[in-house]
């Protein structure tokens, strides 16, 4: 059966995004629209309006085209979304980059999306340089605050050229191209529109209506599609505040909540771990939040509880969706009296979804069967850049986008995600790929074999473990050894944080590794 969205319908925006956000912020004038959570620095809306513009202005005249596609390289900055929606109002694309990325990492991005244009900061400015050199065709590197012999974003403001007037067809031009591994495999550059993320806002704003007054903290990365939307999109589109915060460290956190009468959080489950137990919580004032969502990984129901518990919230709202989805496509609304624990919600407007047999291909199930969850909707990503037969596997000859989760859905239609097809690693909501992993230990003169797979910790996050092959003459390859050679080759969220020697990997007779196997051996 088709599950429907109990919601009515909302209309497709057929907005450029920086119109579809941005749209009303001269009307918001002074209100603040942007906050420094480290020194208390204030974009309003009126400056981010212009502002914006006034980068746009410059990046053309600096030869920026519609087509072009620019890397944004950054922490959360007040500066981000300044330069993100002159991008696209520039008529580029933007392309986001982890900042933790290697420039190894940051060069295969580069070389893939085709970036020509990179905007950083000083800290990371070395890194962006050796990734443009690995690339090379690089036009410039700006960076957000200042750097000699590179120009400041703070310097595009005096531009006097004309505001760019591109033709932009929202349903057809890609506004941002984050990295996703998608169900399997290496990264991949998932085109969404400003179709589709202009009218994922749309379906999302009944859940969570946003309003002026709103003070919401961003330490979920924006360059992540959960931090753009939540953190960005959604609150700038209804005159809210975002307060700033480059990376997560507790106390900062905490004060910064306190300090700022912070009201809503998005979070990865991580957070709603220290949240429910850290010692350190009971020493801040947090009584002015309103709500948490938790979205991006799994997030086990007692502990969510805890959270609300010692919060004195009513519960934590938990979201479902991926970045081939703009990214939602089910939230526990924030008028629902006593959700039932562990749901991710319901079906957003004008989405559809089936629960697909895992035994018999195309086989729908009903309410309470388990199977894998298919999506329909106009917030579907156009495609993988030039991945022809990437995108043929995710998204069917009828529009169902196949997410690779297992999930139920009840009788009241609350979605439960009970686990994954797709063997991705989610780590602290960060995507790690089995198959990177295993290619770079390969690398490894001392390791004949290896297989990773996720594991769980001590504290309930999914962790890279690698079973490795010793090459005959490796017989004192240590743990450390292995751990070590990764995270010098890698961001640090993709290291390897388990080792187990083994005698083989179990492999099918295509040479596929059997990681269900090694799974079940670990349940053991």
């Amino acid at each position: 059966m088709v599950f429907h969205s109990e919601y009515a319908d909302v209309p497709d925006v057929e907005l450029p995004i920086h119109e579809a956000v941005l749209g009303h912020a001269a009307q918001y004038g002074d209100a603040p629209a942007l906050v420094d959570g480290t020194n208390g620095t204030t974009l309003t809306y009126a400056q981010l309006d212009t502002y914006h513009r006034r980068i746009a202005a410059a990046l053309a005249a600096s030869g920026l085209r519609k087509g072009d596609v620019l890397a944004l390289h950054s922490p959360n900055t007040i500066a981000y979304p300044a330069v993100f929606f002159a991008a696209t109002r520039a008529g580029a694309s933007v392309t986001t980059v982890h900042p933790l990325s290697t420039a190894e990492e940051f060069a295969k991005q580069l070389r893939d999306s085709s970036a020509r244009w990179i905007v950083t900061v000083s800290p990371l400015l070395g890194t962006a340089r050796r990734a443009a050199e690995i690339v090379g065709g690089v036009r410039e590197i700006l960076v957000c605050d200042s750097a000699p012999g590179h120009r400041s974003v703070l310097d595009l403001l005096t531009c006097a050229d004309p505001e760019p007037q591109i033709d932009i067809d929202p349903r057809e031009d890609v506004a941002v191209l984050p990295y996703s591994s998608g169900t399997t495999g290496v990264p991949k550059g998932v085109m969404l529109t400003h179709h589709s993320i202009a009218t994922n806002i749309a379906q999302l704003n009944p859940f969570i209506p946003m309003k002026p007054g709103d003070r919401l903290l961003a330490v979920l990365p924006f360059f992540h599609i959960y931090g753009q939307m939540a953190l960005i999109n959604q609150p700038l589109s209804h005159g809210a505040t975002v307060v700033t915060l480059p990376r997560f460290e507790l106390d900062q956190f905490l004060r910064t909540v306190q300090d700022q009468r912070i009201t809503a959080l998005y979070v990865a489950p991580p957070i709603v771990l220290a949240l429910a137990k850290h010692p350190a919580v009971a020493q801040y004032d947090l009584s002015s939040l309103e709500y948490i969502v938790s979205a991006a990984a799994p997030l086990d129901a007692d502990l969510a509880q805890a959270c609300a518990a010692r919060l004195g919230l009513p519960t934590v709202l938990q979201a479902y969706g991926m970045t081939e989805l703009s990214p939602g496509t089910h939230l526990v609304p924030l008028s629902a009296e006593n959700p039932p624990p562990g749901t991710v919600g319901k079906l957003v407007p004008r989405t559809e979804m089936r629960i697909l047999s895992l035994e018999t291909p195309g086989k729908d199930l009903g309410v309470g069967e388990e199977g894998e969850i298919a999506i329909r909707g106009p917030q579907r990503m156009k495609g993988y850049l030039g991945r022809p037969e990437d995108t043929a596997a995710m998204i069917d000859a009828d529009d169902w986008v196949h997410t690779g989760d297992i999930g139920r859905v009840d009788a009241d239609g609350w979605l439960y995600v009970v686990d994954r097809v797709k063997e991705l690693i989610k780590y602290k909501g960060f995507q790690v790929a089995p198959a990177e992993l295993e290619a770079l230990l390969l690398t490894h003169e001392g390791i004949a074999d290896a297989a990773v797979i996720g594991v769980y910790d001590e504290d309930n996050n999914e962790v890279p473990k690698a079973f490795v092959v010793r090459q005959a003459h490796a017989h004192d390859l240590k743990e450390a050894d292995v751990m070590a050679y990764v995270a010098e080759r890698v961001a640090p969220y993709k290291k390897v944080r388990r080792v187990e020697f083994v005698a083989g990997v179990p492999r099918a007779a295509s040479g596929k590794i059997l990681r269900r196997e090694l799974r079940e051996r670990e349940r053991a």
